[in-house]
C-alpha cells in the first residue's frame, strides 16, 4: 500500500446489476484515484434479511423505473448488463450463494483472479442470463475468467467447506457492521473512521470526500 492511500473497500454479489455498475466503473478509478481497492465478496440476500430489506423491484413502479435506470446507466458506463421485462423475477427465483461462495473461495486462495471472475459471473447472469448456480456453469465461467479445469474444481469442492461458509458470512456480517442494508456497499476509510457509500451513484461523492 502506498503512502496515503485510501483503503476503498467493495461489498458486493453478482445477483446486483448495480454492484456491476459500482465494480467496473471504481476498477476504472483504481489506477486514477488513490485508492487501494479491496473487492468484499457477500451476500446480499443475508444483508437483506438481517435489515428487513426488500428486492425494489417488488413495488411495481420502482420496477418500472429500474428497468429503464438500468439501461441508461448500462449505455452511460458502457457495461453490458442486458436487462428485460421477467428479468427480476427471475432474479427473485435463483439464489446467487453458491456464487458467491466460489467467488469467496477464489479470494481465499488465488485473489488475483477474483476481478476477472467476478465478472464472468456478470456477465454470465446479466448479458447471458444463465443460472450461475449449476456447477458446470460455475465451471465455465472459470475457463472464462482463465482459471486452470484443476483450479476450477478444486474451488467447486471448496463451497461446500466451513471455511468459504464461514469466510462470506463474516464478509456479510462486516458489511452490515458498516450500515449496509443493500448493495452495492462501498467503505472508504479516512483517518481511522469508515464512510459509507450505497449504491453506484454515489461515487462521485466519494471521489469528493477522499479527496480525489
Amino acid at each position: 500500500v502506498g503512502m496515503g492511500r485510501t483503503v476503498v473497500e467493495l461489498f458486493y454479489d453478482v445477483v446486483s446489476p448495480y454492484s456491476w455498475l459500482g465494480f467496473e466503473v471504481l476498477c476504472r478509478y483504481q489506477h486514477i484515484w488513490n485508492v487501494d481497492l479491496r473487492f468484499r465478496p457477500a451476500f446480499l440476500g443475508g444483508i437483506m434479511q438481517a435489515t428487513g430489506n426488500k428486492p425494489p423491484a417488488i413495488l411495481p413502479k420502482r420496477a418500472e423505473y429500474l428497468q429503464k435506470d438500468i439501461k441508461r446507466m448500462a449505455k452511460y458506463y458502457q457495461v453490458p448488463v442486458q436487462i428485460s421485462e421477467g428479468d427480476f423475477q427471475r432474479v427473485l427465483g435463483k439464489s446467487t450463494l453458491p456464487a458467491m461462495r466460489f467467488i469467496t473461495a477464489i479470494d481465499m486462495t488465488e485473489p488475483r483472479y477474483l476481478e476477472p471472475l467476478s465478472r464472468e459471473f456478470w456477465i454470465r447472469f446479466w448479458s447471458q442470463h444463465e443460472d450461475i448456480s449449476q456447477p458446470e456453469n460455475m465451471l465455465a465461467v472459470a475457463g472464462q475468467a482463465g482459471l486452470s479445469s484443476e483450479l476450477a474444481q478444486k474451488l467447486l469442492e471448496m463451497i461446500s467447506s466451513p471455511a468459504v461458509k464461514n469466510r462470506l458470512k463474516e464478509t456479510t456480517e462486516e458489511a452490515i457492521k458498516y450500515g449496509a442494508f443493500g448493495m452495492p456497499a462501498v467503505v472508504a476509510h479516512l483517518d481511522g473512521e469508515p464512510h459509507l457509500f450505497f449504491g453506484s451513484d454515489r461515487l462521485e461523492l466519494l471521489g469528493s470526500v477522499i479527496g480525489e
